[in-house]
This record gives structure tokens, C-alpha cells and sequence, in this order.
């Protein structure tokens, strides 16, 4: 069975420092081979090449913008009327994508808009979001880019969010039938919707493009207290075979670095 391959999620940890290419560095340092950018849409591309060249760093995944955030914007996917700057947005994406080397690109659903009843907009925003992924992916296959749908738990983290379980997130996929689309599975998201982690991963295993992990329900490390046994799930997914990258998108609960012993350990027992 294969080693696992860890990406550090660079929104989320080494925080301490105030820019993301002193985190890239940062990430280095700590022994990380890859990284997660989020949102790098306040540097330029180039620098950031550069900078992962000079580290040593993959980066493996970044989100399409999130819109306007001002007003409440987390993504545009699936917000009707705002097709036009998804597109700009799309191609922002690809355009750091191809710079950097980073092979998927998670595309942002959104949030319901202000006001709106969940049920009452289910159906107009599936219906844009079906449109705009069918659009996206048709671009990303050109550029041999894999997009990614990512469901966003709301009991925590934002209730709003469109897209909240893998079942509506595989349901979209099959209905938009694109094979350069896959599910973004982050078992912290997952566990709160779901829970069922087992089943549900090798459920979804064949349409998993990209998985993130996060202690539940404080979203810490995964060593810290919590629901889940992440020693039994990197077995699982070891023994499934998994060769993707798992993001780690967690908050520290101290210093980034203080926090990686979970990591180091796993490092440690198997060789990397």
C-alpha cells in the first residue's frame, strides 16, 4: 500500500505568516512537498511559480474567485444572474492553474441569495449550476484540468452554502456528464451531513478527485480530540488504494508547527 500525500491548505494553516509566499516557505520548512492556495488572487501568478519552484512545492489545488465577499459572495457557481462573471472567474482560474502547474480547480457553488428560501431556490440554482459546470468543464478538459465540486456542510460552517452532501454533489455530476468533474470530499464537511464516513468513501470513491480533512467538530488537527479516528480512516484510505493528495484544511488550535505532530508521526511510520 502506498503512502499517503499530505497538502498543506495555505488559507488555513501557517498563518503566523502575513503572506501566502512566506507561507509557501513556511510550508517548506515544515517538510511539506505540496500546498492548497485557496484564494491567490492578490499575487501574481509568476511570483507565485517562482516561489513554489524555489520551495520545492506541487501546488494542487485552487477555488475559482468568490465573487464580490463585501456582499456575501462565496463562489458563483450556482447563482443565477451572475453567469457572466463566473466565466471571468473561470478563466482567472485557469489562467493561475496553467502558471502554476496545478492540475484541479475547485468550482465555488455559493450561497443562497439573501433572503431566499432554500427549497423555493433549490431548483433554479441547480439548473445554473448545471449550466455553469457544463461551460467550465468543457474549458477545463481543454486544458487537461480536473474541476472540482466541493459540498460544504451548513450546521457549522455556512448555512447558506448550495451544494451541502456528496449524495447532491454526485447527483449534480452524473446529471452534468463530464468526466473532467469530480467530487471534492472533506470528511469534516462529510462527517457533519453524513457521518458513515466508511461507506460513504468507498461510495464515492470512483468520482473523488481531491479529499481534505479536519478534526470535527472544532476543526482542529486531526489528532485532537474529536469524532473521528483519522488513524483508521488513513488506514482505510491506504487500503483503497488512494493516490491523491489530502488537503489539510484545518485550524491550528496554536502555532502551525507546534501542531504537525500528527503528521510527522504518520511520516515517521511510514518511511516518507
Amino acid at each position: 500500500m502506498a503512502s499517503l500525500r499530505f497538502a498543506a491548505n495555505l488559507a488555513w494553516l501557517f498563518q503566523e505568516e502575513p503572506t501566502l509566499i512566506q507561507r509557501m516557505e513556511a510550508a517548506s520548512r515544515a517538510g511539506f512537498r505540496a500546498v492548497e492556495l485557496g484564494f491567490p488572487y492578490g499575487s501574481g501568478a509568476p511570483e507565485l511559480r517562482a516561489a513554489a519552484e524555489r520551495h520545492g512545492l506541487e501546488v494542487v489545488l485552487l477555488n475559482t474567485p468568490p465573487g464580490n465577499q463585501e456582499k456575501g459572495d462565496m463562489g458563483l457557481g450556482a447563482v443565477p444572474g451572475h453567469q457572466p462573471e463566473f466565466r471571468e472567474g473561470v478563466a482567472l482560474a485557469v489562467k493561475y492553474a496553467k502558471e502554476l502547474k496545478c492540475p484541479r480547480i475547485h468550482l465555488m457553488a455559493g450561497r443562497f441569495p439573501t433572503g431566499a428560501k432554500r427549497d423555493a431556490a433549490s431548483t433554479e440554482m441547480e439548473a445554473t449550476f448545471i449550466e455553469n459546470l457544463r461551460y467550465a468543464a468543457d474549458i477545463l478538459k481543454q486544458e487537461n484540468l480536473i474541476g472540482l465540486l466541493e459540498p460544504i456542510n451548513n450546521q457549522i460552517s455556512d448555512p447558506n452554502y448550495f451544494l451541502t452532501t456528496p449524495q447532491q454533489a454526485a447527483a449534480i455530476l452524473e446529471k452534468v456528464g463530464r468526466p473532467s468533474l469530480k467530487l471534492q470530499l472533506d470528511i469534516f464537511h462529510c462527517q457533519i451531513m453524513n457521518g458513515n464516513l466508511t461507506q460513504n468513501l468507498k461510495r464515492y470513491f470512483p468520482i473523488i478527485g481531491h479529499i481534505q480533512i479536519a478534526q470535527v467538530p472544532e476543526r482542529h488537527e486531526p489528532d485532537s480530540p474529536g469524532e473521528l479516528n483519522f488513524h483508521y480512516l488513513f488506514q482505510l484510505l491506504e487500503s483503497m488504494n488512494y493516490s491523491g493528495y489530502i488537503g489539510c484544511e484545518y485550524k491550528p488550535k496554536g502555532n502551525t508547527l507546534d501542531g504537525l505532530s500528527w503528521l510527522y508521526a504518520y511520516w515517521e511510520d511510514h518511511c516518507v
